[in-house]
């Protein structure tokens, strides 16, 4: 495999990354806020949430260094942001898929003293796992200048290792891999779940069919649907320079891939700002009578007057007070 090469990074693409970098840090620290000024959602979803947030800010820092220094020897800069990526994204996977795992217990299985019990579980290995690997990646040497040849302009696994695939697989593309076949299988069989249980409740409440409820159940299928088709349509650009790599194209320095694995690694953070806050209707509103209330986004006294809110699975992830799923 030739290592010689380098992809060049050009300013409108540096510009392109660094402006995705700075949208997924405020839509993490968002995430994260919201988490932090309203205790009644600090629930142990939002908490897992708030976890893959963190992880998601760290690599978008690293990232924005990387693409703004544009490393073009092993440095100790390019050794410190090339270990802050590779854990945060490594991290950022297994965040991913411990968030399905709990909410497949705890709503497929119906157990929330199962899933509660895995919380541990996923901090040991989710912080545990990336670190040590980034770690021992670092006293071998292993992290350094990559000539940008399955990165933008940041540092990673130095490409003149011997054994570069094998560290690329360990601190990054292995988690990625395995993300890629576990997230789908566990949304499918949680929507599969919901819709079940949907279609008995409506068999025996058949009123139930005719009201508004029925679209707050079309939000949480969409989510369930987006969430892992957002994940592997921002991560498969890296997926597909990283094969290209293996198999020495020079097609992985085309400037439409590498402009969007620029965009697609930098974007988690803000794709999840969208799906869990802007699109979930009750911290939508919290915002709105926070920023702009007053602007015209106070509160509708006439929804306000109606009591009880219904059931809305948009918000699926949240739970009330006594440990369950909260809908509204």
């Amino acid at each position: 495999m030739e290592t010689s090469n380098q992809t060049l990074v050009s300013l409108p693409q540096q510009v392109v990354v660094l402006s995705t970098c700075a949208l997924s840090f405020v839509g993490s620290s968002l995430v994260i806020l919201t988490f932090i000024l309203w205790p009644d959602l600090r629930t142990t979803p939002r908490t897992l949430l708030v976890c893959l947030s963190v992880c998601d800010s760290l690599s978008a820092a690293s990232y924005a260094f990387g693409v703004w220094r544009l490393f073009g020897s092993d440095s100790p800069g390019c050794t410190v942001q090339g270990a802050l990526g590779a854990f945060a994204d490594s991290s950022s996977f297994f965040w991913t898929v411990a968030i399905a795992v709990y909410l497949y217990v705890f709503i497929v299985r119906s157990s929330q003293r199962v899933a509660d019990s895995l919380v541990l579980f996923f901090h040991l290995v989710s912080w545990g796992v990336p670190l040590v690997l980034t770690v021992t990646a670092v006293s071998l040497g292993k992290i350094g200048y990559d000539a940008s040849e399955v990165s933008v302009g940041w540092c990673w696994v130095r490409i003149q290792a011997s054994d570069r695939v094998l560290w690329m697989l360990l601190t990054g593309k292995m988690w990625e891999f395995l993300a890629y076949l576990t997230l789908p299988v566990l949304y499918v069989l949680i929507k599969r779940h919901i819709h079940i249980a949907h279609a008995a409740l409506s068999e025996y409440r058949p009123i139930l069919a005719n009201r508004p409820q029925s679209s707050f159940f079309s939000m949480a299928d969409v989510k369930l649907t987006l969430i892992p088709i957002v994940f592997i349509l921002l991560r498969i650009w890296s997926t597909v320079r990283f094969v290209l790599l293996l198999a020495d194209s020079p097609v992985r320095q085309n400037p439409a891939l590498v402009t969007l694995h620029g965009i697609g690694n930098t974007s988690q953070g803000a794709a999840n700002c969208v799906m869990f806050v802007l699109l979930t209707r009750p911290i939508r509103r919290r915002l709105c009578a926070t920023v702009c209330c007053c602007s015209g986004c106070r509160p509708d006294p006439q929804r306000s007057a109606q009591g009880p809110r219904r059931p809305d699975l948009s918000t699926l992830g949240d739970e009330d007070g006594a440990g369950r799923i909260r809908t509204d």
